[in-house]
Formats: C-alpha cells, structure tokens, sequence
C-alpha cells in the first residue's frame, strides 16, 4: 500500500467516524437604504397614521429567565435567556397590548426591553408611489436607546460589515430595507427589539420611540 493511498484511507475512515453537526442558517445580508431623498414617507407612529400600510401596533415587555446552559456545560449549568422570544413571522401576539402611539413610554427602568410587533400589507397606492411598478421600501425607526429589526423572521446581518437592522448606537435609527422590488399586496411582518440604554449603566429610563415611518422610493 503506498503511502499517498494509506493517506487517503485514513481520511476517509475518519470522516466516517466524525460527527455530524447542523449547521445554523446563515442569516441573510443586510442591504445598505438609498441616502437620497424618498419619494413619499408614511408615518408610522400612531395607530391613524400607520392604518395607511394596514399596520396595528402591539408590545409586550420582556422577562430575562434562566435557562439551561447551551454552551461550555462543564463549567456552566445555567445562562439566561428572553422570554418572549417573539422574532418569528408566524409568532401569535394577539393577546398583547395595542398600542396607539409609539411615542408612549414603557418600562421600568434599568435593565429593560420590549417587543413592538406590527404586520405591513402594501397597498396599490400611497401617495406619490404607484405600486404598479415595483418600488424601494425603507423602514426607518428610533428607539431610545436602541432597537434590534426583524422582517419576516429575519434579522439582516453580516460580521464586521453595517448591518442596519442590528444595534447602531445610543438613540441612533435603524433603517433596514424591507425590498427593493416592493409591490401591492406585499406583506412585512416587523418585530422590533427595543432596549433601554446603555445597558451597563442600567439607566431609570423608559422605552418608547422618537420616530417610525416606512420610506418609500422609485
């Protein structure tokens, strides 16, 4: 037996004998928002305004809990984790408050976080935009102090690049695109994560937001 062909057995049997791990979904790229002035903007911060995308808004505080731990168990037998964990399109969040303006203040203070949830339908017009043809739709929210976007189950990302949807800064916005081929009768389901901040300081402060609309533009 050569040595290359001893060579190539031995790999083989050990990838036979190793392991199969799954693998996590990748999560999918962020795309970056035009900067350019949009078309039309949709407001959406009180249950009037946000009725132009068929949009209601409901929130939830959320509890830390302990849970067991998920890596490193021989050192570790607990970790913690957030409940609800209400990022899924499918997530049933009916039996949450509604909330009629986003600007209303919640929390407790300290160490604290909310989800605001609110499914977008759009509409065969709105303003200037003919969604006949396909257009560019841009959410753009202000949490104080921060904010995590999910659209549809899915939180647009990448390491070591911008990612808009992930936290950007002390009171800084989040502007995540929802498409760049929207159309009528598209659908976003939005589950935002709302944090109070900065979050080692635990501040006495309250969660609520400075702006929300949806930008519009073609």
């Amino acid at each position: 037996m050569t040595r290359s062909f001893a060579g190539l057995v031995a790999l083989v049997a050990l990838t036979i004998a190793a392991p199969s791990f799954a693998q996590p979904v990748p999560a999918p790229p962020p795309v970056m928002p035009p900067s350019l002035p949009p078309l039309h903007v949709v407001n959406l911060m009180t249950a009037e305004s946000a009725a132009a995308l068929g949009a209601e808004w409901r929130a939830t505080d959320v509890k830390i809990i302990e849970v067991p731990a998920a890596v490193n168990k021989d050192r570790y037998k607990t970790t913690y984790q957030i409940e609800p964990r209400a990022m899924a399109t499918d997530f049933d969040d009916s039996k949450w408050e509604t909330v009629k303006e986003l600007g209303t203040r919640r929390s407790g203070g300290h160490v604290a976080f909310a989800w605001y949830r609110a499914l977008l339908t759009m509409p065969a017009r709105i303003g200037k935009v003919d969604l006949a043809k396909p257009a560019q739709a841009v959410l753009n929210v202000l949490v104080d102090d921060y904010a995590e976007v999910w659209v549809n189950g899915e939180m647009p990302r990448r390491s070591g690049y911008p990612s808009p949807a992930t936290i950007q800064g002390l009171n800084m916005p989040n502007r995540v695109v929802l498409g760049t081929q929207v159309k009528a009768g598209d659908k976003f389901q939005l589950a935002i994560f709302a944090i109070n901040g900065p979050i080692s300081v635990a501040p006495p402060n309250n969660i609520w937001f400075r702006h929300a609309m949806v930008e519009f533009y073609q």
